[in-house]
């Protein structure tokens, strides 16, 4: 995120396991750019509905987004379904 998205390295943080809230914090520029409350879970099995509902309550006003890992494999994102085809609604294709 910090090189793609062009975010300056103190403008977010990694939040430690177990702490309470968002995975990642992020400063109000950062927010600007990428408008998400990330939780993260690395983990051989997910329960991707527990994971989306601890992401919307941890979420304030903006849009839950879940990071799902595990090993030797290709992160994944899961957003609501709704927001995501919205996301594509404007734009030509």
């Amino acid at each position: 995120m910090i090189e793609v998205l062009d975010i300056h390295p103190e403008d977010i943080e990694s939040t430690s396991m177990g702490a309470g809230g968002e995975d990642v914090t992020m400063a109000r520029v950062a927010r600007e750019k990428f408008p998400y409350s990330i939780e993260c879970k690395n983990q051989e099995r997910v329960n991707v509905w527990s994971a989306y509902d601890q992401a919307s309550g941890n979420s304030n006003n903006y849009e839950p987004l879940v990071v799902i890992k595990k090993n030797r494999t290709k992160a994944l994102v899961l957003l609501d379904a709704e927001y995501f085809i919205n996301l594509h609604k404007d734009k030509d294709v």
